[in-house]
């Protein structure tokens, strides 16, 4: 049973882009970015969700614009120069998501990748892939495909598909 976990784990190896969100580091997979964009503010939409900030338009097209620090209940998010909006591609969709910062692009090894630590009911962890380490650094891996197209983001679909 364990080179089936290890061939799981194994297989999330690659290039993740960093980003943080108030003290933590997170990583997505590289191939679901299109574009990293700074932050305006975006056009609010009536109803929507606290994590959604609204939308923008991304040469004609309307992209629904999720702030991650809302998402994660990270505090009261600030904007400043450093604030960025990443534009992903998930599935047949544009997504554009704001991060405090963004880092760097990392390579991965299956040895750096670790699986994710369970925590119960409590949270809702599903959308986590794996904890990544370079030297003293940690990256909480995000799938972010899973954690966009959950239950709770069922607005950004509606909105996606609406534009």
């Amino acid at each position: 049973m364990s080179n089936v976990t290890e061939l799981s784990v194994g297989s999330k190896a690659g290039e993740y882009l960093a980003f943080t969100l108030g003290q933590e580091e997170y990583g997505i997979d590289i191939q679901k970015v299109s574009e990293i964009r700074s932050y305006e503010t975006p056009t609010r939409i009536a109803n929507a969700p606290e994590f959604v900030k609204g939308v923008i338009n991304l040469r004609g097209l309307i992209v629904p614009i999720v702030d991650m620090r809302i998402k994660f209940k990270l505090g009261t998010p600030s904007y400043d120069q450093f604030t960025v909006v990443i534009i992903l591609n998930i599935g047949h969709r544009v997504v554009g998501m704001v991060v405090d910062r963004v880092s760097d692009v990392t390579t991965l090894s299956p040895e750096q990748i670790k699986p994710a630590p369970e925590i119960g009911a409590a949270m809702n962890t599903d959308h986590i892939v794996g904890l990544g380490t370079i030297e003293e650094r940690m990256l909480i891996l995000v799938d972010i495909d899973k954690l966009m197209s959950s239950a709770d983001m069922g607005l950004i679909e509606t909105t996606a598909l609406a534009a």
